[in-house]
């Protein structure tokens, strides 16, 4: 036993990486880092997207109907269950009356005909969402395209692959590209 050398097994769990992640995060990115100028990157953003900003606004009104909608419903299924337990305390109390199944399963209808309503908000919110992301990411690289076409063969020359990844990936971060 003492002839074994000690050797040190690195413990198995949260180390912080994965998937091409550093102990702080995405590759490259240093913990706690922040925009230096995060109010004019904010405004850039902002006058980028300012071109879609009618679905921008229908993406917003989907997202505050469906969202009344899946609020709503539990209130209306609190009908339900209380017009199913007044049922079952008047069979317990033998006054005659039972359960009213017709109007328990006119509020579960209305239930589910706003559930399906939120659920079509919902997925509207989603594509028209989606469509204005597409767009964005397709002007970005149609963006950095351009610039890395303006750039002289000569800066190629002189700079390694990464350095320019890293020029290109700051420009996007500081949105001089936009």
């Amino acid at each position: 036993m003492s002839d074994q050398k000690n050797i040190n097994i690195p413990k198995r769990g949260n180390t912080g990486g994965g998937m091409g992640r550093g102990p702080g995060g995405p590759a490259g990115m240093i913990p706690g880092e922040k925009p230096k100028d995060f109010k004019a990157s904010l405004k850039k953003l902002a006058r980028y997207l300012s071109a879609y900003k009618i679905g921008l606004f229908f993406v917003l009104i989907f997202a505050v109907a469906s969202t009344i909608f899946m609020i709503v419903g539990p209130k209306i299924l609190g009908n339900a269950t209380t017009a199913l337990f007044e049922g079952v305390m008047n069979l317990i109390a033998d006054n005659g009356k039972g359960i009213d199944f017709n109007y328990i399963g006119q509020i579960l209808l209305l239930l589910l005909g706003l559930y399906i309503i939120a659920a079509l908000f919902s997925y509207i919110q989603g594509y028209i969402m989606t469509d204005i992301s597409m767009k964005v990411t397709y002007q970005l690289r149609r963006n950095i395209f351009a610039k890395i076409n303006r750039l002289p063969f000569k800066y190629f020359d002189k700079t390694s692959y990464g350095e320019v990844l890293s020029f290109l990936t700051n420009d996007i971060e500081m949105s001089v590209i936009i």
